[in-house]
């Protein structure tokens, strides 16, 4: 084994680049949950491709507005990006999941949470392009 790839050349919390160019991420930042019904707020989220040869895609958020559990009024949109940097987090990552569940059901907006690509492996500005 070459001995560079056990060499850090950038660490940032969960975040390590190492000189032979491979990146790790601890298994936190990589820990997702899954869309669906929250009965604590009244929110349905769903997992959406938006673009199929990039990858990109997107959690949508949908709050309920009635007693029936139906959306019966149009509702404002909200575009949420997460943060992490440009390296790690995604729409699934349970501390984003709970903010924008309750964000939406609070506002009364569909959300929609952009799940772009990380960097190094994609460098900027591919993460602006997928926004």
């Amino acid at each position: 084994m070459d001995p560079s790839s056990k060499e850090i050349v950038f660490e940032v919390g969960d975040f390590k680049v190492y000189k032979d160019g491979h990146v790790e991420r601890a298994s936190r930042a990589l820990y997702t949950v899954p869309a669906g019904f929250d009965a604590g707020t009244g929110v349905t989220s769903k997992d959406v491709v938006i673009d199929a040869a990039t990858g990109v895609a997107a959690r949508l958020y949908l709050p309920t507005t009635d007693t029936s559990g139906a959306v019966t009024t149009k509702l404002p949109i909200l575009v949420f990006f997460h943060g992490g940097f440009f390296v790690v987090g995604s729409p699934g990552h349970p501390e984003y999941h709970r903010f924008v569940n309750s964000l939406a059901a609070s506002a009364g907006v569909v959300a929609v949470s952009v799940d772009y690509r990380l960097a190094p492996e994609h460098l900027l500005p591919a993460a602006y392009d997928d926004a």
